[in-house]
């Protein structure tokens, strides 16, 4: 599977736009991957974007796994306490 990749911007502005063209490829992928690498400019809302991307591929008994996190994505995971729920 091609991973699912996020743009470069998600903040709160974005995220509900973002989840919606991100919810189509999570359903129709078997193995989820998002490609984080893209991403420049982000707050707390790309977290909660990859917690219901997460949820989403629990719901359907499948693994996400995030590939290419910024270090500033990473550290507001482990400042939430959900890096390692990420794999971060």
């Amino acid at each position: 599977m091609t991973p699912i990749a996020l743009p470069e911007r998600v903040t709160m502005t974005e995220a509900r736009a973002t989840l919606a063209q991100l919810q189509p490829l999570l359903q129709a992928a078997d193995a989820p991957v998002i490609d984080a690498s893209s991403l420049h400019e982000l707050d707390s809302a790309a977290v909660a974007l990859l917690l219901e991307c997460q949820r989403q591929a629990v719901a359907r008994g499948l693994p996400l796994r995030v590939t290419g996190a910024p270090p500033k994505l990473s550290q507001l995971a482990k400042l939430y306490g959900v890096a390692e729920l990420l794999g971060l």
